[in-house]
């Protein structure tokens, strides 16, 4: 993948969001200096305005240096305030300190220590974007929209999304408490876990009735696409080369590497274009197209949630746009932004939003999500919505724009099959309370499978 050449970057990320000091002596003078900044500039009204905003932040620099009630660290001071006008820009743009972009490296490689919980930060609290299967998160019932108010007692308010991400993070078989604001709970909840190392088992699998290829993708990290086609072989296998349909399980994945997103796609897409980014500088667009690599062309259903983002969105809003999937379960998360991490002196990095990514029909779906083909609820009650939950919700959210019309949404399906009219968009009553444990408890999947077995009955049909 060519990365784009105006500055140094190590990579284009999708997923939910997770500081090197100066001394300066005359503040103004010395921050004017390092950035070419001299006062001949006030012949020039913009760059005079530049340069009596960081004349600004010099003196409240120096300010707080001499007269916070404690002493203060100049690194600290610094790193807050480039960490504040990066998570100004909006919820996925964010300074990572050295550590920060170690663990971020340690991550996208699918192993990393602490709870197992994608997280990013609204209104001072901490929202969970989705916990990663199998941990000690998803273990002790955090759920996707969760609002972490403290951690071990103490209020996440006031500190940064980076300073609370290390807090949950610790050595391996020490024990932390989440206080959890949920929707539809009259007070909060407390939920104790013990740390552990994460090794993310990016793909699941199973087969349901001896044909039908189950697949849950939990994240977007290096591993992912040739966990994919790995599992996804086995399960041939082991149906002795009979399988006759794939539902693919994107819920609560929030996400991940562009790269691999592309590639997930492009294993069930055999021509056209992918996805598409668009960045402020023109010559940093960029289109992805399929390469012919499609290892199946077997019928599938995409099970997407408000828990699916970024990534997620991209591999559904393909398969959607080319009619290579159908797609059931309830809009995603909204999140149609990509983030550049670029790495600066002192081995810190920053995250920075550079491009919306549309779907090959030319949505944008930032801000919108992705409205699946068949509605299907995964539970009856409508509860109340608390705080926010898909990336609307969010504070300082980057527009919609640049796409095909809104009202034009995807393409109009005329190929789903007799059976979609009548699959129910809630369980009926007393249909049993969703065991993760128990298949036959996920009413969202049960639809699925009855839908991939109806496709593949029509495609049979149609080949006879």
């Amino acid at each position: 993948m060519r990365l784009p050449s105006r500055s140094l970057r190590t990579g284009l990320l999708l997923g939910a969001a997770f500081t090197a000091g100066v001394a300066l002596g005359p503040a103004s003078g010395v921050i004017g200096r390092h950035l070419g900044i001299e006062p001949a500039w006030a012949q020039d009204s913009s760059r005079a305005d530049t340069y009596r905003l960081l004349t600004l932040f010099g003196d409240v620099f120096e300010r707080v240096r001499a007269e916070y009630v404690e002493p203060v660290a100049d690194r600290d001071l610094v790193e807050n305030a480039i960490n504040g006008m990066l998570t100004g820009l909006d919820p996925h743009s964010n300074y990572m300190n050295a550590k920060s972009f170690r663990d971020m490296q340690v991550q996208t490689r699918g192993e990393f220590g602490g709870l197992g919980i994608e997280v990013t930060q609204d209104n001072g609290f901490i929202k969970v974007i989705s916990p990663i299967d199998d941990t000690p998160a998803s273990r002790a019932g955090v759920k996707a929209g969760d609002l972490i108010l403290a951690l071990d007692g103490k209020t996440v308010q006031g500190l940064s999304l980076n300073d609370a991400v290390d807090r949950m993070r610790g050595p391996p078989n020490s024990r932390i408490t989440l206080t959890i604001r949920r929707e539809n709970a009259d007070k909060p909840l407390e939920l104790s876990m013990q740390r552990e190392v994460i090794h993310i088992q990016v793909v699941r699998q199973r087969l349901d009735g001896g044909d039908i290829a189950y697949l849950r993708l939990t994240s977007f990290n290096e591993q992912t696409d040739s966990s994919l086609k790995r599992a996804l072989e086995q399960l041939k296998q082991q149906s002795g080369n009979h399988l006759k349909a794939i539902v693919l399980d994107l819920r609560n994945n929030p996400g991940g590497l562009l790269d691999q997103a592309v590639a997930v796609s492009d294993d069930f897409v055999d021509h056209g274009e992918i996805v598409s980014t668009r960045a402020r500088h023109t010559e940093d667009s960029q289109r992805w197209n399929a390469k012919g690599d499609e290892i199946t062309d077997l019928p599938m259903v995409v099970l997407i949630n408000g828990g699916s983002a970024s990534a997620s969105e991209i591999v559904a809003g393909a398969l959607q746009d080319h009619h290579r999937a159908v797609l059931l379960g309830t809009r995603s998360f909204g999140k149609g932004s990509v983030q550049t991490v670029i790495p600066l002196p002192g081995n810190g990095a920053m995250r920075l939003t550079t491009a919306r990514y549309y779907t090959p029909s030319g949505r944008s779906i930032q801000g919108l999500g992705i409205a699946p083909d068949v509605e299907v609820q995964a539970s009856r009650e409508d509860t109340p919505r608390f705080g926010p939950e898909r990336e609307a919700d969010l504070n300082h959210v980057l527009t919609n724009s640049g796409g095909t019309p809104q009202d034009q949404g995807a393409p109009p399906r005329s190929d789903l099959p007799a059976v979609a009219k009548d699959i129910p968009g809630k369980p009926p009553e007393g249909f049993p309370a969703f065991d993760p444990a128990k298949p036959d408890t996920d009413f969202q999947l049960q639809q699925a499978l009855v839908l991939a077995r109806a496709m593949a009955s029509q495609k049979r049909a149609a080949a006879n």
